[in-house]
């Protein structure tokens, strides 16, 4: 089915208040990226203290990923169930305190203990994207999610911008303090928790919402949107066989290239150009300033196509090619011997990541039921997660192996992977065709 666009022109984009919920969104974002950032940033360091092989800090990794995996099944069937504003309460309390649990692990309490401080981090940093998304979908008419997406996405970035901040500011060279670098989000976390709690009911719900501003939100299909506090959310397994699922399940194996980007860049940097926390910090800042601009543009450029009449097909797919296009030259980063061009490729690449992940995630909002859309998101994750593990898996021990020539092999799959798997996207659904609330497709 081609999608159309109506310009809505007796529906004025009145009232903000919908945007005071998107800055949540992207406070919390922020809040997730700082803490799951850290062990990026830190990672050479702990690598010495601790004495850690690259396959220990694969295993740390994959632990993280795992319950990640996990967490996007679990959170997201939680939150369709319970709601955004009680499932992403309790998905950030989780990931807070295993957060600050990091910083009481010494040499001595052994590998097993860094695992399983990164094992709860993960399962609890799972609900952010499902609840992010879901609350989009609620808060937001169809034409706005990708821009929407794409600011609260943005928090990614801004939150990994922190990250080496943070570290740089606190850790010295030779690692001391480094604890307190996993403590500095804990009073953020419990901020914004209280703040969600007071502030948060859906659209329908709120008194500072007004009508004009809920008529905005709902212009693409009110009636549906009425009967969705009405429904039972739907499980997971119910929107598993459908290829609307699995078009968005296999755009999310690019998480697999995104944590990359973010776990392993402070060991390549050291592995090959020797770089110390202070370079190591300048380096990756670079690359998350880029990250967050693309994540902002990503997310415009697929709302100025549909703004200049393109339907919702020709929209995502344009921006999610654009996306592809601006990460192929990574592939070139271990072939200059100057490390400053080398993170600006990643960087760019890290910026074509965050506009692809700006546009996939409306995918799941543009062809499921809102009541569907934490799960299916979850489902993403969990695809993202494992081929992330799988990645950890073999580039740990490759290293351990070979040396820092591995890292050659990843930057090749990562420049090339988006083409492929857009391609498989539009073989699943090439005409981006959705479904209604009881997974019937609906066709004109």
């Amino acid at each position: 089915m081609e999608k159309t666009v109506e310009t809505p022109e007796l529906v004025k984009p009145k009232g903000t208040y919908r945007y005071r919920i998107l800055a949540m969104l992207f406070f919390a974002t922020t809040i997730n990226y700082m803490d799951r950032s850290i062990i990026g940033v830190l990672g050479p360091t702990l690598e010495d203290i601790f004495g850690w092989t690259k396959t220990d800090y694969g295993n740390i990794n994959i632990a993280f990923k795992a319950a990640y995996a996990i967490g996007m099944l679990t959170m997201g069937g939680i939150i369709d169930r319970f709601g955004t504003r009680i499932g992403y309460s309790l998905s950030i309390a989780i990931w807070s305190v295993f957060g600050m649990l990091h910083a009481a692990l010494r040499p001595a309490y052994g590998l097993i203990a860094f695992i399983g401080a990164r094992f709860g981090l993960g399962f609890g940093e799972a609900g952010n994207f499902p609840a992010a998304v879901k609350t989009v979908a609620e808060w937001f008419p169809k034409k706005d999610r990708a821009f929407a997406t794409g600011i609260f996405n943005a928090g990614s970035n801004v939150g990994a911008v922190l990250a080496p901040v943070a570290v740089w500011a606190i850790v010295a060279e030779d690692g001391t303090n480094w604890q307190y670098a996993f403590l500095v989000t804990g009073l953020f976390s419990a901020l914004w928790v209280i703040t969600w709690l007071r502030i948060y009911k859906k659209p329908e719900e709120h008194p500072k919402v007004s009508k004009a501003e809920l008529a905005y939100i709902q212009q693409d299909d009110k009636e549906e949107q009425n009967k969705d506090k009405d429904v039972k959310p739907l499980p997971w397994a119910k929107v598993l066989p459908h290829r609307q699922t699995w078009a968005f399940a296999i755009g999310k194996m690019t998480d697999a290239v995104w944590f990359f980007f973010m776990f392993w860049s402070g060991m390549f940097f050291k592995d090959t150009f020797g770089f110390e926390i202070k370079d190591l910090g300048k380096a990756l800042i670079m690359v998350y300033l880029v990250a967050d601009f693309g994540s902002i543009a990503g997310g415009y450029l697929s709302k100025f196509f549909i703004e200049r009449g393109w339907n919702l097909n020709a929209a995502r797919k344009t921006s999610l090619l654009i996306c592809a296009l601006c990460i192929v030259p990574v592939v070139f980063a271990t072939q200059t011997a100057n490390p400053w061009i080398a993170a600006a490729l990643i960087a760019l690449a890290s910026g074509g990541h965050q506009a692809w992940s700006a546009n996939l995630f409306t995918l799941a909002s543009d062809v499921m039921p809102k009541k569907a859309t934490a799960s299916v998101v979850g489902i993403g994750g969990m695809i993202g997660a494992v081929s992330g593990m799988l990645v950890d898996f073999g580039l740990s021990r490759y290293l351990d192996s070979i040396g820092s020539g591995a890292y050659f092999w990843m930057f090749l799959i990562a420049g090339c992977s988006y083409l492929v798997i857009l391609l498989i996207i539009h073989l699943l659904n090439p005409n981006l065709v959705a479904l209604d609330e009881n997974l019937k497709e609906i066709r004109n």
